[in-house]
């Protein structure tokens, strides 16, 4: 007994190293602000809350978190992007900003897949190829 307790100890000390998936579809419909985006998935400690790149056009960009492993409409997720104006969370590019709030994901996969599979979903979301076999999906708000 006391064998099964040790082994069961062991195992939730492991749970935080296990893998874990997060759907994006339904955030991706944007309905949100980029705020309330990049806030959420570093609530859950599904990316790390400070980004690793920031673009010229303030969008700021972040890796998943260790052990996450994010999707968007069936493609894998490498990277979340994101911006709100006037919020902390988010640093400033040296140009022009791209949007007051935007966000979005860039995953691997065609474009013209990934936009098939945005299609019919009802997301505003703009699809939009980055280099191939990598497309970004990108919802903004003026």
């Amino acid at each position: 007994m006391k064998r099964f307790f040790s082994v069961l100890l062991a195992l939730a000390a492991a749970l935080p190293l296990i893998a874990y998936a997060t759907v994006l579809d339904a955030p991706l419909a944007c309905n949100e602000s980029g705020h309330q985006f990049i806030a959420d998935l570093a609530e859950q400690r599904a990316i790390d809350p400070k980004p690793w790149r920031v673009e010229s056009n303030s969008i700021n960009a972040f890796t998943p978190a260790s052990g996450a492993d994010l999707s968007a409409f069936g493609f894998h997720v490498f990277a979340v992007v994101g911006y709100e104006k006037d919020d902390p969370m988010f640093r400033v590019g040296d140009g022009e900003p791209v949007a007051s709030s935007a966000y979005g994901v860039v995953v691997f996969g065609s474009e013209s897949k990934v936009r098939n599979a945005v299609a019919g979903t009802g997301s505003t979301a703009i699809v939009h190829r980055v280099a191939p076999l990598v497309t970004a999906i990108f919802c903004k708000r003026s």
